[in-house]
């Protein structure tokens, strides 16, 4: 029996747009911008941020080291916040139905702690409430030191939230990440692109 449903974040519950954040690192004078931003993962200084193995102070240094000397703190936090474009209304009272139906929800997602204190925040803030208001618990990547698809986030998002992978449906927009959850005893299903999650959810 499903009694959890755990989502991911990008793609599945908010919008994005790699190219929005491509194109706006790239007007503040990013070389080869394009080959640090994937469309399920990221490399460098922003995979860095992501696994948590350094903060937004040195995230900040490092692509300072890399940029016009005008650039501030804030237009980097921008240019970073491209990547998400919002989250419809829709996704939103599907997660308030889904909790007062019985289900238990949770969030896993990898992010960093700029779009997450951030612009995710903001958008999970539309209807009057707070992002801690739609899950019974949350696991981010840049908390938990680690990084979907390693099998070492899945581990401790059971340690952290006291649930049991059969009795889980894990959604996610990248195919390798249910793979891995499948192989640890998840219920798993593969959001694809141009669809909604609620074509997923149990019958």
């Amino acid at each position: 029996m499903i009694r959890n449903l755990l989502f991911d974040l990008g793609g599945v519950i908010i919008d994005i747009e790699r190219d929005n954040c491509v194109k706006a690192f790239e007007k503040l004078g990013l070389e080869d911008a394009d080959s640090y931003f994937g469309d399920y993962a990221q490399t460098g200084v922003f995979m860095a941020i992501e696994d948590g193995s350094i903060g937004t102070d040195t995230f900040h240094r490092e692509l300072h080291a890399k940029l016009p000397a005008q650039v501030s703190d804030n237009q980097i936090d921008d240019a970073f916040q491209a990547f998400i474009t919002g989250i419809p209304a829709h996704r939103l009272a599907e997660l308030r139905r889904l909790r007062e139906a019985g289900y238990r929800i949770y969030l896993l997602s990898n992010t960093n702690p700029i779009m997450w204190n951030g612009v995710i925040a903001r958008e999970f803030e539309k209807e009057g409430m707070r992002r801690e208001d739609y899950f019974d618990g949350m696991v981010t990547s840049f908390e938990a030191g680690c990084v979907k698809p390693g099998e070492g986030i899945f581990r401790h998002t059971v340690e952290k939230l006291g649930i049991k992978p059969e009795e889980t449906l894990f959604f996610d927009d990248s195919e390798s990440n249910t793979r891995a959850a499948e192989a640890l005893g998840f219920n798993t299903a593969w959001v694809r692109p141009g669809t909604e999650f609620t074509e997923y959810l149990p019958r």
